[in-house]
């Protein structure tokens, strides 16, 4: 039976890398959603809620889970737990531990933890290499809305998570702390098992390593 993984955390935790890797290494049976894909309209000033940036313009709250389109995250999933060969569906975002529709289908919930200030410096530098932005723009927003974003829709989600993960880890370790959870939904059944052995033996969907899981229990 397929099931849902909610993947949740703060910007720029690692949520994303998790979830993608966890995608690419079974690419047949893992769909991924991306909560940031399925934002109100930016351009609908009567959806989501609002708030008025460090450059003094009015913009959707992207720190806000009311901005996000829940119905059509419903959607997105239902959709593909009912596609073909998929075994998994990956939830991850900001707010896959808050909505109350993504968790209630949510089989298995995990929180990637990642102090402040590696946080804030991720964000900081991918907001510069990918759109040029001036620093201070990011500093302004974060001291302004961005903190208190996080402590009021986010960190409270932790308390939901089955498993917490370190955002500081490497990709191989975060998806090691995961596999337990998941790793059954993704074994396959005896007619697959041989077609499959070929890419299991070049590291797709491995089997959970033992040594140095860097995951702790909430």
């Amino acid at each position: 039976m397929t099931g849902v993984l909610a993947v949740a955390g703060g910007t720029a935790s690692g949520k994303s890398t998790l979830a993608e890797a966890l995608s690419l290494r079974c690419p047949d049976s893992v769909a991924l959603i991306h909560l940031d894909d399925y934002y109100v309209p930016a351009h609908d000033p009567l959806r989501g809620v609002w708030t008025v940036s460090a450059s003094g313009h009015a913009i959707l709250d992207w720190n806000h889970p009311g901005s996000i389109d829940e119905t059509a995250v419903t959607d997105a999933i239902d959709t593909a737990l009912l596609r073909p060969g998929v075994l998994l569906v990956v939830v991850e975002g900001l707010f896959a531990l808050s909505l109350p529709s993504v968790v209630r289908r949510a089989g298995w919930r995990v929180y990637v933890d990642t102090p402040d200030d590696i946080r804030l410096a991720r964000k900081i530098l991918r907001k510069i290499e990918a759109q040029r932005q001036d620093p201070l723009l990011s500093l302004r927003n974060y001291l302004q809305t961005g903190r208190d974003r996080h402590a009021a829709h986010v960190a409270p989600s932790r308390a939901a998570a089955d498993l917490v993960v370190d955002g500081t880890a490497s990709e191989e370790e975060m998806i090691a702390a995961v596999m337990p959870l998941i790793g059954p939904t993704l074994a396959p059944t005896p007619a697959q098992a041989q077609a499959q052995a070929q890419a299991q033996a070049q590291g797709a969907c491995p089997a959970a390593r033992a040594p140095g899981v860097p995951a702790f229990a909430h």
